[in-house]
Formats: structure tokens, sequence, C-alpha cells
């Protein structure tokens, strides 16, 4: 009985803690609904904002995550230098939360 009053108290504590860190790849059909919702703005908007910050880079990726119940786009780039970046923004507003040389 002490065995299984561990694992069922080990399995809720598991539970409530593995949604602490919870980040998750939105799909494009999810992506275009929020978008045409007006809930996040468009990639393009994201996209020139990590160009102005680098110009001349190409992009290499963008995901959009829900991280924490926030929304932010993930963008990894490439400048004219060879030096690899990836910035965060909010998807709600568009406006840059980090800008860091990946490494």
């Amino acid at each position: 009985m002490k065995i299984l009053a561990a694992l069922f108290l080990s399995l809720i504590v598991f539970g409530l803690t593995s949604n602490l860190g919870h980040t998750r790849d939105l799909r494009s059909d999810e992506a275009r609904k929020l978008i045409d919702a007006g809930t996040i703005v468009p990639i393009a908007t994201v996209e020139a904002t990590a160009m102005a910050r680098h110009p001349g880079s190409k992009i290499i990726d963008i995901e959009l995550k829900n991280k924490y119940g926030i929304h932010l786009y993930r963008i990894e780039l490439t400048d004219p230098q060879g030096v690899d970046w990836e910035l965060e923004l909010d998807a709600t507003d568009g406006l840059l939360r980090k800008d860091h040389q990946d490494s």
C-alpha cells in the first residue's frame, strides 16, 4: 500500500510540475487562425524587425511558440559576417524581447 501511495503522489507531483516549463511549437494552421483573428502580428512584421536589427542577414528559421501562455516568435539568422543570431519577439505586438549571438 505504501508503494502505491508513493507512486500516486509521484504522479501528482510530476503532473503539477510538468507544465511549469511548458513550451510548445504552434502548427501553421494555429498560427494562421491567430494572425487572422488579430491576436498575433504577421510573420512579415517580425521578419522586418529582425532585418532592421541585423541588415543583410539571412533568416534561417522562424518558429512560433507558446511559452508560459505567451506567444513568441523565435528567429534564427546569420549575418553577413557569418555570425549566427537568435531573436525572440513578442508575437502579440512584435516587440523584441531577446537578441543574442547564438553559440
